[in-house]
């Protein structure tokens, strides 16, 4: 029953960090890509917009990051279901 809570711990924590490095990292792109739209409107006066690359680029990989922070896991009666599967049953 100790290992139980001390596994379950362990992973609350982990899921915590996740969270945590997530906002952050959502907070830098906010802050990063409002200073590269204020810079192009001061700077190139409404020409090509060209902070779309940045925005474009750095949100793929914060979608990703999102994904892998708040994708559940599969539940217990998948996994036996998938090694079923595997197993030919």
């Amino acid at each position: 029953m100790q290992d139980e809570e001390q596994e379950l711990r362990t992973r609350a924590l982990l899921s915590i960090r996740k969270k945590r490095e997530f906002m952050s990292h959502l907070i830098a792109y906010v802050f990063v890509n409002g200073f590269l739209i204020v810079l192009w409107a001061t700077v190139a006066g409404g020409g090509f917009f060209w902070p779309m690359f940045p925005l474009i680029g750095w949100g793929i990989g914060l979608f990703f990051h999102g994904w892998d922070v708040y994708y559940r896991e599969p539940s217990e009666a998948r996994i036996r279901r998938e090694m079923d599967r595997l197993r030919g049953h």
